[in-house]
């Protein structure tokens, strides 16, 4: 085991069981100037712990310098196989005619996961993913995990399987949460029925899983206030162990709201975790903001 791993591990076994350690992540660094803007100030400020990186996405050259100048800061590839917005669109990386079922009439990746899951082979998902990881490489980007934009590959147990052998591949861990209620209910039947019967392998090879993964704990609101309600409440709810909650920080912009619908909603995330009271809030909560590398050994 390389000295990496072995420290890691030896961070991991060390923390207090009663200690909340939470991976607080910034989603789709390379999207747009705005995003990036957004997530870089939040990496300097410590408001975030993690971010991840889509290698398809227009503005990824930007976010490769930021990963190159700080390459101890703990940035992930957000694997990417779906483009879900109507006027900010991105296609594959690898050649086009070796992933067909990826595209879309227009040679966009599908906007939605049940469009890809319907159509793309493991194989397709394969090769993509491959072209997203060999670029990140050459642009010098050190990742320290594997996540999935949309969730795609918790859509098949085949696409699954892919994401579980780029991560043993390149020795970095890949987003499992352990099982629970609340996490079985997110994924499809298929995927339930792979994870539990894997639990036990999990369990006996010492893979890194997640406590809970809190993927969108301020759906649904409509104001500043709401929202911030939302994720302070959601801090309140975490116990001890290692969690990760997903935000998507932005610019209100010109360039953000011609992109998404959701651009208010970025620049709230942006802002609450930004502020002083919420990070009270957590200091008084006794939460422990950590990466990916902190807590996960290399390869598990």
């Amino acid at each position: 085991m390389r000295l990496h791993a072995v420290l890691l591990a030896c961070a991991t076994m060390a923390a207090s069981a009663d200690e909340i350690r939470l991976i607080l992540h910034a989603d789709d660094f390379g999207m747009s100037h705005s995003v990036n803007r957004a997530i870089i100030e939040m990496l300097e400020a410590g408001a975030v712990s993690s971010a991840s990186i889509m290698m398809p996405c227009p503005w990824v050259a930007e976010a490769a310098s930021y990963a190159r100048a700080h390459p101890e800061k703990d940035l992930g590839l957000h694997l990417t196989l779906n483009s879900e917005w109507s006027t900010l669109r991105w296609g594959p990386l690898a050649p086009r005619d070796r992933v067909p079922g990826l595209l879309d009439p227009n040679g966009y990746l599908w906007p939605a996961v049940a469009q890809t899951a319907s159509r793309a082979t493991a194989q397709e998902v394969e090769i993509e993913l491959r072209a997203q990881i060999e670029h990140a490489r050459r642009l010098g980007i050190r990742f320290t995990h594997l996540d999935t934009h949309m969730g795609t590959l918790y859509a098949r147990p085949d696409y699954f399987e892919v994401f579980e052998r780029l991560g043993r591949e390149f020795a970095v861990p890949i987003l499992r949460v352990k099982p629970s209620e609340a996490a079985v209910a997110q994924a499809p039947q298929a995927i339930r029925d792979y994870l539990l019967a894997n639990e036990a392998r999990y369990q006996s090879e010492g893979v890194f899983r997640l406590d809970s993964l809190l993927t969108d704990p301020a759906r649904g609101t409509k104001t500043y206030e709401e929202r911030r309600a939302a994720y302070h409440s959601a801090l309140r709810s975490l116990k001890p162990g290692v969690h990760m909650m997903i935000v998507h920080p932005g610019y209100l912009d010109e360039e953000l709201k011609g992109a998404t619908a959701s651009a208010a909603q970025r620049d709230w995330d942006r802002r609450i975790f930004l502020e002083p009271e919420t990070r009270e809030l957590m200091r008084k909560l006794g939460i422990k903001l950590v990466g990916w590398q902190d807590v996960a050994p290399a390869g598990r």
